[in-house]
Parts: C-alpha cells; sequence; structure tokens
C-alpha cells in the first residue's frame, strides 16, 4: 500500500528521536564554552518546524553564552563555526526523520531554519561583541590607573612594579621622559596617539616603551639604556599633528620614583621653553639646567635683574632693544660681526649699543669678569619675561 502523503504546512510540533540525538551529542561536545546549545538547538528544530521565531529568551541565552565564550579567550569564528555546525546536524537530521521530504517542505523548513540561524548568528556575534567592548574598557581603566599612578607617584611603589610588568613595562633601572605638546590636546585612542604609539612599538620592544596620554600631553616612558627613543618620539609627534610642536625630555633616573621625578621635569622642562620662547622643537631638561637652577629662588633672580639691568628702563625706547643686543651677543660667542649678523644691523649699532649697556648698568659686556653677571641677569630677564611684564619685587 502506498504511503500516504502528508499535507503541505502540516509540521510536527517537536522534534522526533534523530533531533534529540543530534542535541544530546551537542550537548556533550568538547568545546566546554558551547556546551550549553543543547536547550537551543531543541527549539531551532522546533521553529524549524513550526515557522515560529525564536524567543528573545533563547536570543538572550545565545548572547550570554558568547559572552562567555569570550571571557575564556575562544575566538568568534570558533563560536559561530561550531553552532552553524551543530545547526547542520539539525537540517541533515530533520531530512533524515522524513519531516523535510516533500519539495514544499523543504523549502518552508529549510526557510524557516535559515532564519531561525541567522537571528541566532546575529545574536552570538553581538553577545561576543559587547563582552568584548567591557574588556577593552576595563582594560583601558586599569592601563588609565596605572598611567596616573606611575606619573603621580601615588602608590606603593613595589606593587607599581608588579603591575608594571602586566603592560610589558620593566621599571629596572633608569628611565627617562618625554613629553610632547600641541595645539589640539592628545587623548587616549586618538588618530595622532595611535600613529606615534605604532611607529614607537614598530622600531622598540614593547617593554622599552610606555606611550599614554596625561592632562592633554602625549607622554613617553623609555628605559635611558635605548637613547633613540626620545627623538624618534620627537619625530612621530611632528609626522602624526603636522604642525610644529614641542617636545621636552628629562634626564634618567632609576626605578618607579624615578620615572615620577622624570615627568615632572620634563612637563617643567617643556612649560619652561615656551616661557622663555626657544626655538628648538626637541629640548632636553639638561640644557635648562641653569634656568631651573634660576628659578628656584625667583625672589633672588628678581633682584639680579632688577639691580643690574634696571638702567636700562632710562633708555630711549625702553630696555627692550638693548636687552635683545646683549643676548645676541652672549649667544654668538661675543662676536660683534655675529650679533649684527643676527640682529640684521650693522657691526657699529652693535658696538654703540654695548658701550650704552656698559654707560647705563655699569657693567661692561666685553670684560670677561663682568660678563658673567650680565649674562647670568640676561638669562633671568628671560625666565621673568621681563620686560614684557614688570619686575615684583619680594618685599
Amino acid at each position: 500500500m502506498p504511503t500516504a502523503k502528508r499535507p503541505r504546512g502540516s509540521r510536527a510540533a517537536a522534534p522526533d528521536a534523530p533531533v534529540a540525538r543530534v542535541v544530546s551529542a551537542a550537548a556533550t561536545g568538547a568545546n566546554p564554552p558551547m556546551a550549553d546549545l543543547h536547550r537551543h538547538l531543541a527549539q531551532l528544530a522546533d521553529t524549524s518546524l513550526t515557522g515560529r521565531r525564536l524567543p528573545e529568551s533563547d536570543l538572550e541565552e545565545l548572547r550570554r553564552l558568547a559572552a562567555t565564550a569570550a571571557g575564556r579567550g575562544t575566538a568568534l569564528r570558533c563560536v559561530v563555526a561550531e553552532y552553524l555546525a551543530s545547526a547542520c546536524d539539525v537540517w541533515a537530521d530533520l531530512v533524515a526523520s522524513g519531516r523535510a521530504r516533500e519539495p514544499g517542505d523543504v523549502i518552508e523548513v529549510a526557510s524557516a531554519l535559515i532564519g531561525a540561524i541567522g537571528e541566532a548568528t546575529v545574536a552570538l556575534t553581538e553577545g561576543y561583541e559587547t563582552a568584548h567592548r567591557a574588556a577593552i574598557r576595563g582594560e583601558e581603566a586599569m592601563r588609565r590607573e596605572f598611567v596616573d599612578d606611575l606619573l603621580d607617584g601615588r602608590t606603593d611603589l613595589g606593587r607599581l612594579a608588579e603591575r608594571a610588568e602586566r603592560f610589558g613595562l620593566r621599571l629596572v633601572g633608569p628611565h627617562s621622559v618625554a613629553v610632547a605638546r600641541a595645539a589640539e590636546p592628545f587623548g587616549a585612542g586618538d588618530d595622532s596617539t595611535r600613529y606615534v604609539e605604532e611607529a614607537l612599538t614598530s622600531r622598540f620592544p614593547a617593554k622599552d616603551v610606555l606611550i599614554t596620554t596625561k592632562d592633554g600631553l602625549l607622554v613617553c616612558v623609555s628605559p635611558g639604556a635605548v637613547p633613540d627613543v626620545p627623538d624618534i618620539f620627537a619625530t612621530a609627534v611632528r609626522t602624526a599633528v603636522n604642525e610644529q610642536c614641542r617636545t621636552a625630555v628629562s634626564r634618567p633616573r632609576p626605578g618607579a620614583s624615578g620615572i615620577v621625578r622624570c615627568y615632572q621635569e620634563a612637563r617643567s622642562t617643556l612649560d619652561l621653553a615656551a616661557l622663555l620662547g626657544l626655538s628648538r622643537r626637541l629640548v632636553h631638561a639638561s640644557d635648562l639646567l641653569v634656568f631651573q637652577v634660576l628659578g628656584r629662588d625667583r625672589a633672588a633672580i628678581t633682584d639680579l635683574v632688577a639691580t643690574v639691568l634696571g638702567g636700562l628702563g632710562t633708555a630711549r625706547g625702553g630696555p627692550k632693544v638693548l636687552l635683545e643686543t646683549l643676548t645676541a651677543y652672549f649667544s654668538s660667542g661675543c662676536q660683534n660681526t655675529t650679533t649684527a649678523r643676527r640682529l640684521g644691523v650693522s657691526v657699529r649699532t652693535v658696538t654703540y649699543r654695548l658701550t650704552r649697556i656698559e654707560q647705563l648698568t655699569g657693567h661692561d659686556p666685553t670684560d670677561p669678569e663682568q660678563r658673567y653677571i650680565l649674562q647670568t641677569a640676561a638669562l633671568g630677564a628671560r625666565l621673568l619675561d621681563w620686560p614684557n611684564h614688570p619686575l615684583q619685587s619680594a618685599e
């Protein structure tokens, strides 16, 4: 007797024994993160036979499974591949069981199954990506906390060294710190920061450089034994921002506490270079030590400038021209011809101004014994930005 055909559209409401075998095999699979798929596969088989969409609770469970797999380090492609393999087994079992044998039924069941698999795959991807983003944000927060503690010296140094290992930085030996400032503040993860970080890590091991941002500055911590890092860092910064910017480099110091001092020195050097109007784009703290010394006793340097250079204020047109001549004279090695070339005036004009400076200050710039007093006072004037700003007496 011929077997009666099942009417199209008359699907069973639940999977039969062969489908159950597929579900059972998935539940005992070798990959633990996806071993809980058995309930979903039963739901998938039911959905393909009834035409109903996957319930939201089932999709949410898939998101949770994918997030768990992400937390265990399973690659997304492995999660999706295993799921699709299990879904293929469900389809093969549906065909073998006779649930999808007639052409019309095959089309309807296949369409429902593909739709459900698509929804499930999207849910798996969403869960995985959400967990991945959360992990990245957590890592970034931990890194930011570490950087703040490292540069501010706010935590136990021994514990700080342990945390540094997590981010590939070894605090053994001396380190130097370079800081860069541009017109637009640097931010963590922006294009300029990523460019500089990639430029440095492509040339040096990760343990040799730490690129980070703080207070709008771009910061580079590197071992003192790798002296090329600051120069390459400064070059990468100029390329990244495509503008004239200034970088300051500290002197090397040992240990975690040394990094704190290096960072503070680099920042103060950057500010001092801006105050002095230095044209150099890369400034080393060691080159400005004399200004650091002068700046530590502001009252004393103010008195020195007022006492030695105060008489220049009586010159016609003010002290600015004579002070600029004095600074250019010292910068050119006390050579009248070189000074004249720098200032764009004649040698005779330079000679006249130097004579006028001696008359107003009582100190002869051409006399070696008096030259040092004038030069120190001129440096102090640059540090105090005099005569653009009036001298403030300490009394």
